[in-house]
């Protein structure tokens, strides 16, 4: 078969048709994200299970979240994407799991689409929180400030002193 010119621009035309009807026939579904109390802390929860520290308050997990769930809402599939994962932890009861149980249940789905994009937000919002370095003791950039040489970059005060002997 011979493909001609007008026949790719034709074809590339067709896709390109099909794939906005579909993403308009998404939209119009009512996909939406929940923002409910339930789905809210059932998402704190994944996210605390899966990046626990107990030094963290709220409201840094609850900023990522949000993050988390507006990032979903990118487009049509990461929408549906994202509501079809938070229905599989509601079903899964992922809200009544013990610690080990819920960690566990992360791990079994990893490798799927939904946990690699709340995983990924996590990564990038809760870390990037300046209330969390705090908590950390990160005290942020030091190239605004003239670096960390002149700005206590040997303040390493959990370590004990080294011992210096002279030969």
């Amino acid at each position: 078969m011979i493909l001609s010119r007008r026949f790719v621009l034709r074809g590339t035309a067709c896709a390109a048709a099909l794939g906005l009807a579909s993403a308009d026939r998404l939209a119009l579904a009512g996909i939406k994200i929940e923002v409910d109390a339930e789905s809210k802390a059932l998402l704190l929860r994944m996210i605390r299970v899966a990046f626990p520290h107990a030094q963290f308050p709220d409201a840094p997990y609850e900023r990522t979240a949000d993050a988390a769930r507006e990032g979903a809402k990118a487009s049509p599939a990461k929408s549906l994407m994202f509501a079809e994962g938070m229905h599989d932890l509601a079903e899964a009861g992922f809200a009544e799991m013990d610690d080990a149980a819920a960690l566990a249940h992360l791990k079994s789905i990893e490798g799927t689409a939904f946990f690699q994009h709340v995983r990924g937000t996590v990564i990038v919002t809760l870390y990037n929180d300046p209330e969390v370095w705090a908590l950390l003791g990160y005290e942020g950039a030091s190239f605004d400030k003239g670096g960390y040489i002149d700005r206590g970059f040997n303040d390493l005060d959990w370590l004990p002193e080294p011992r210096i002997t002279e030969l």
